[in-house]
């Protein structure tokens, strides 16, 4: 057996297993619907196992060619908004500004993973509102927290770098390293007049410029 069969054999067993764990969630949270004070929490646990399986079952999928980027950002907010109302952690509004049409490259559950990792790293900096922005090429995360350190923008992508202690410090590094897999480029910058942008190069499809009305989580006062 080929070091890469087995590679494949040791993912294909790992995401068996992982499915077990998934099914496991997915029957307790169909016994909590059945309670009307715990069915929002049943919700919950069953878009999490959603995700859990878009993500594992990418593994061993043949990559598309590309993807909708409006739903891969659906997606990634529904996650973050229901993974802050869990922790007790703050509502986010979301706006959203994406060129109708506009797609990207490659693996959609890859791209989730990269919107969510930036959706939590500006909640967990301070940040209240995130607008997302896509169009020509270009994708930007721009949020309205306090920024980001001028001494640690040269190193915020390295892995276990964080200005939160409680935190792994992965990711950003995560993030450039699916965009750099998919053939893309990440930077990160200040706003003006504050928060924190990142900007993502990717190959992609657009049309023109269509804004969609903000997204707020319904729980925001």
């Amino acid at each position: 057996m080929s070091a890469n069969q087995n590679a494949e054999l040791t993912i294909e067993g790992l995401i068996h297993d992982l499915n077990n764990v998934f099914q496991t969630i997915a029957e307790i949270s169909e016994v909590l619907a059945g309670d009307p004070n715990l069915s929002k929490y049943a919700g919950t646990l069953q878009r999490s196992v959603d995700r859990g399986q878009r993500i594992a079952y990418s593994l061993l999928q043949d990559k598309p060619a590309s993807a909708d980027f409006t739903g891969v950002v659906d997606h990634a907010i529904e996650f973050v908004d229901d993974f802050l109302d869990a922790v007790h952690g703050p509502c986010i509004a979301f706006d959203r500004r994406i060129d109708p049409g506009f797609r990207v490259a490659g693996d959609p559950a890859a791209w989730e993973r990269v919107l969510v990792n930036l959706f939590l790293n500006a909640a967990e900096a301070g940040g209240k509102a995130i607008t997302i922005t896509a169009s020509g090429n270009q994708i930007a995360i721009a949020d309205d927290g306090p920024g980001i350190a001028p001494e640690m923008l040269a190193t915020i992508f390295q892995p276990h770098v964080s200005t939160k202690s409680i935190t792994s410090g992965l990711g950003l590094y995560v993030v450039r390293s699916i965009v750099e897999e998919h053939g893309g480029t990440v930077t990160a910058s200040n706003g003006e007049p504050a928060g924190a942008v990142f900007r993502i190069v990717t190959p992609s499809t657009s049309a023109p410029v269509e804004r969609r009305p903000p997204h707020e989580n319904s729980e925001c006062d």
